[in-house]
């Protein structure tokens, strides 16, 4: 495909919103004013491949050998002006003989850029992908696009050294975080000025102009010389999850791994958006191979509509991935499922394991309810897992998100019999459901080096794969008469052999000692009346430790060289706006660092608390509540 470089002295006219007299809409015009009701009267009259693309390009460059472009392209006309859609184009500049490669459409989240790093390590994998832009930004060491450099394009600054050219959605909006029209509320399918039509429509939502975007950038791929047109996949994060979803109806995807969102859009006030928009109505239509990064924890794409989702789905093929305890953030060995999933369906250099089978049994030999898991042994197990917890919701809403963020996982240690692993489930209560589910770890033959999902560069050998969530309501804890074998205690850690598991991290990094856990939110580590916070503490140098709970914190001076005994109370904790907690009632998580940022209100600066490490990882004894000193 030939690309058309805009001349820089003419760089304006493609900010402007171009007339296309000559040409008919993208889309037909509603039938007798009357808004689409499903999903195949949403996408009727738009074909992604009937326009051409009319690719710009902005910028090129080489990169350890990989050839990296921004690019823009028509997405369609709208309203009579033309909307083109901004990316990162990568792909091997040394390709393989008689060989073409697969492709890759990378789709951003809310607040997130269009980004070369997802390019780049792709492109070394021997993937070409197209890193789209539906926000406007753009990261890259060779062209940048922030949130400022946008608010440029839109008001046609061109002689603005740090003006550049970026998606233009002509005559709609969608744009977000933030949107071109201070009005504008990316879901919605209320009309406006900016929206294609003039009545409540899923096709004035920002949902489905970006995922007509993403199709069209399919056709992007499609035409590259590089490129196998018959092995497209798609994955994104968050917003993109979501976009990941709603773009994998198109026949031409192969494979799908959306992380953090396409599971949890079901709860919109609208009933239109739900038959149109909500992720169960695009979840049915999937047929490609399709694996979901889903943390434990996440507010956007909740665990426990993964069940729901798999049952929806019309593929087969299917795979999860939920690391516990985690909230949007993920770690190499989760991450990683994304691009194994890619070079199973569109290389066929990697296959999954099957996912592991479990049972539930609420009337075994034990007191407590048994989980068996027996994983697939085709591949080198390096350890099963098993989480639960008593903290779920059978309907959870987004109204849940701080339910759902700080919910805290019980890990059971499992023992083997063979193949078959087993655990008992000690229950802290019986008037809740119990949520149930196992990861098992496999060692992978060669490392493999990705950009995870805020395009952090990571490099793991090892890989997480989950079986589904089990649930057993409260009805059938009782009616199997499951008794409650945790009772409340002042021990909150002891710190010994497998602590870490109720505990977790976000970084990468095996360097990195800080820990958090969110066994504050238990019913079983409550504190009791006029209680004391204490935990020994060993450093070898003489540091700062942070101990953070939720969005307080306070720093403790370590002189080094021996055991240190920590008590604290309430009023030890401050806000970065310097107001003390007066009890202990209400919290979540708490965290042991050497540094922590508290924020303060929109636009303010966060309070830096702690200092770099120095020296080796601090030991931690019995962190628990004790009573104060009489």
């Amino acid at each position: 495909m030939k690309f058309q470089k805009p001349l820089l002295l003419l760089c304006f006219v493609f900010c402007l919103p171009t007339a296309n007299a000559a040409e008919p809409d993208t889309l037909p015009p509603l039938n007798e004013g009357a808004a689409p009701e499903t999903l195949d009267a949403m996408w009727a009259g738009f074909d992604p491949r009937s326009e051409p693309l009319e690719t710009e390009l902005l910028h090129e460059w080489e990169e350890d050998d990989v050839v990296l472009r921004v690019i823009r392209f028509r997405v369609g006309v709208f309203k009579g002006q033309t909307a083109t859609l901004a990316a990162i184009y990568g792909f091997p500049k040394t390709l393989p003989a008689e060989k073409k490669l697969p492709g890759l459409v990378q789709i951003h989240g809310g607040g997130q850029y269009a980004d070369a790093k997802a390019c780049l390590t792709n492109a070394k994998r021997g993937y070409a992908t197209v890193s789209i832009a539906w926000a406007g930004r753009i990261s890259s060491t060779k062209y940048r696009v922030s949130p400022d450099e946008v608010k440029l394009f839109w008001a046609n600054q061109v002689n603005d050294p740090n003006y550049r050219l970026t998606t233009d959605w002509g005559a709609v909006d969608g744009y977000h975080a933030p949107g071109r029209n201070p009005g504008n509320q990316f879901p919605s399918i209320e009309p406006a000025a900016w929206t294609l039509d003039d009545v409540e429509s899923p096709r004035n939502s920002g949902w489905f102009l970006c995922a007509m975007a993403a199709r069209r950038a399919l056709t992007f791929l499609e035409q590259q010389p590089e490129v196998d047109a018959t092995r497209l996949g798609v994955y994104g994060h968050s917003m993109g999850g979501k976009l990941t979803v709603l773009t994998s109806v198109d026949p031409r995807v192969q494979a799908a791994a959306p992380s953090c969102g396409g599971i949890s859009d079901r709860d919109n006030r609208s009933p239109l958006f739900r038959k149109t928009l909500g992720d169960g109505v695009s979840l049915k239509r999937i047929q490609c191979p399709i694996c979901f990064l889903s943390p434990a924890n996440d507010f956007h794409g909740r665990i426990g509509d993964l069940p729901t989702a798999i049952d929806e789905l019309r593929s087969e093929q299917w795979r999860i991935t939920c690391s516990p305890h985690h909230n949007h953030q993920d770690t190499a060995p989760y991450e990683v499922a994304t691009q194994l999933w890619m070079d199973q369906h569109l290389k066929g250099t990697f296959e999954f394991p099957t996912t592991p089978e479990t049972k539930l049994d609420l009337n075994g030999p034990s007191a407590s309810p048994v989980f068996t898991v027996t994983p697939d042994a085709s591949m080198p197990v390096q350890s099963v897992d098993i989480f639960y917890t008593s903290q779920g919701k059978a309907d959870e809403r987004p109204e849940d998100r701080l339910q759902t963020m700080h919910r805290f996982w019980h890990h059971a240690e499992a023992s083997e019999n063979g193949n078959v692993w087993s655990a008992d489930l000690p229950l802290e209560t019986v008037d809740a459901p119990l949520w149930v589910y196992a990861n098992v770890r496999y060692q992978l033959n060669e490392p493999v080096t990705g950009a995870g999902y805020y395009y952090g560069i990571y490099t793991t050998d090892s890989f997480n794969l989950s079986s589904l969530l089990t649930i057993a309501t409260a009805d059938e804890l009782q009616r199997a008469n499951v008794g409650v074998q945790l009772e409340p205690q002042t021990m909150i850690e002891d710190f010994a052999d497998g602590w870490q598991k109720e505990w977790f991290i976000y970084s990468n990094g095996p360097e990195a000692w800080q820990r958090r856990t969110n066994k504050l939110s238990s019913r079983i580590y409550q504190p009791p009346p006029d209680a004391m916070l204490s935990l020994e503490v060993h450093s070898d140098e003489a540091n700062t430790l942070v101990i953070r709970l939720d969005d307080v914190a306070t720093e403790v001076s370590l002189s080094g060289g021996g055991w240190k005994m920590i008590s604290l109370q309430p009023s030890d904790f401050k806000s970065a706006s310097g107001e003390s907690v007066t009890s202990w009632r209400g919290l979540k998580q708490l965290t042991l660092s050497d540094v922590e940022r508290l924020r303060r209100g929109r636009g303010e600066p966060s309070l830096k608390l702690g200092k770099r490490w120095e020296g080796k990882a601090p030991e931690f004894r019995n962190l628990q509540w004790t009573r104060k000193a009489e």
